[in-house]
């Protein structure tokens, strides 16, 4: 129906269904609203009671029946915002730090006081990788760190500083390092931390710390010590370099102390340096102790330097001066004999001490008239090195013996 001015009338029909349906749009957004309160306002919420529609939204069936709030139609929901990623200061019934106590983890250490472990570790500067320690101050809120606990009484507490140890600080108060080892509960092989607070048992003078001084220039390194004594570890020191300090294997050392490879020292810490081990130029530990018994079983029998040069010599080329289990046909040990030959068993010619008796023979040969040794042949002393070693060995290599001549002479010069 057109009206006189013009304008086109709106059916009657029409225009209720329309108001129906804003009604029925505002219902649905004040039940959304309800229980937008109810289940608590994000963080930002935003007021839309001015707000006129231009048209009615389509609605999802959650908002018509008043369990969600109204939002326009293709607008993505929006989850509710996180918590705060950190505590307030005066969260009630949490302190602002914690002594992290042996057997304690952030994340129970989190769950104990309410907190998000995330939130822990980013006060403190740690990662989800950290470790903890035993005596450790943790921040628990974004407040000021709190002041140390007051000292037990008798005793008072001490804020460990980098490059500190534990012998420095007891020395520094007085007392003994076993004191403050046992009254915090650590061992010689704790480990420490700058912040850390360590207790001070009584008996010593309190003492302050001292300001951080500039490093100072890296001083002579400390003169070893005598073999079989004692050694203080320096900062900075490793098990390997004091052992080459003082001329003796890395082994030997840990060895000596009760150490394995995966042993930690520290400054202060007292180790044995056993007594160093003979060395020969060009041997290893092995070698070294072979020709070790090939010269002390030479001296014995009376051989004179250059057929014990010649022993060594022919043990070198023959089994690099090791008592090998192995060899060409059935030859074996150190001078690697065969047993086929009449040198001994298998077991006779690879014991080292046996096979160098037979090879230098004479009256004390334990192979009797079987074989010939060194001191049997007639004139060894006026043949040349390798015509020597090769009348004992009858090798199909005899100008082999010949090189190892200067050598040989070398280390009998060095471990005879």
């Amino acid at each position: 129906m057109r009206h006189e001015n013009g304008s086109t009338a709106i059916p009657e029909g029409r225009a209720a269904l329309r108001r129906r349906r804003a009604a029925a749009a505002g219902g649905a957004a004040l039940a959304g609203s309800i229980a937008m309160m109810l289940s608590g306002a994000p963080a930002q919420a935003v007021d839309t009671a001015d707000e006129t529609p231009t048209r009615i939204p389509q609605l999802d069936p959650a908002v018509a029946s008043g369990l969600a709030p109204a939002r326009p139609a293709g607008m993505p929901a929006v989850a509710a915002p996180a918590a705060a990623r950190l505590p307030a200061p005066a969260a009630a019934g949490i302190p602002q730090t914690y002594v992290v106590q042996r057997g304690d983890t952030v994340s129970a250490i989190a769950a104990r006081h309410g907190l998000r472990t995330a939130d822990v570790l980013a006060l403190n500067g740690l990662s989800w990788s950290s470790i903890i320690y035993p005596g450790q101050v943790l921040r628990l809120t974004s407040g000021a760190a709190s002041a140390p606990a007051p000292a037990p009484s008798g005793g008072t507490t001490y804020a460990v500083r980098a490059g500190d140890t534990i012998s420095a600080i007891a020395r520094r108060h007085g007392v003994p390092t076993a004191a403050v080892l046992a009254a915090n509960g650590l061992n010689w092989s704790s480990i420490i931390y700058p912040g850390q607070v360590v207790k001070i048992p009584a008996g010593g003078t309190a003492a302050t710390a001292p300001a951080p001084a500039p490093a100072p220039a890296p001083g002579p390194a400390p003169s070893p010590a005598r073999p079989g004594a004692s050694y203080t570890i320096q900062a900075g020191d490793t098990i390997s370099a004091i052992a080459r300090r003082h001329g003796v294997t890395t082994a030997a050392v840990l060895a000596a102390n009760g150490l394995g490879w995966a042993s930690i020292i520290y400054p202060g810490q007292v180790i044995t340096i056993p007594a160093a081990a003979p060395s020969a130029p060009g041997l290893d530990a092995e070698q070294v102790a072979n020709a070790q018994l090939i010269i002390r079983i030479g001296r014995e029998l009376g051989v004179p330097d250059r057929g014990i040069a010649i022993s060594l010599g022919a043990a070198m080329q023959e089994s690099w001066l090791r008592n090998l289990d192995w060899g060409d046909r059935d030859s074996l040990g150190l001078f690697q004999q065969r047993p086929s030959t009449g040198w001994g068993t298998e077991a006779e010619v690879r014991d080292p001490a046996r096979a160098t008796r037979a090879f230098f023979g004479g009256p004390g040969d334990p192979n009797g008239t079987r074989t010939r040794g060194l001191l049997d042949i007639p004139g060894w002393q006026n043949m040349s090195f390798a015509q020597a070693a090769q009348a004992v060995q009858l090798s199909a290599y005899p100008d082999r013996y010949a090189r190892w001549e200067q050598p040989a002479h070398a280390w009998l010069a060095a471990l005879g």
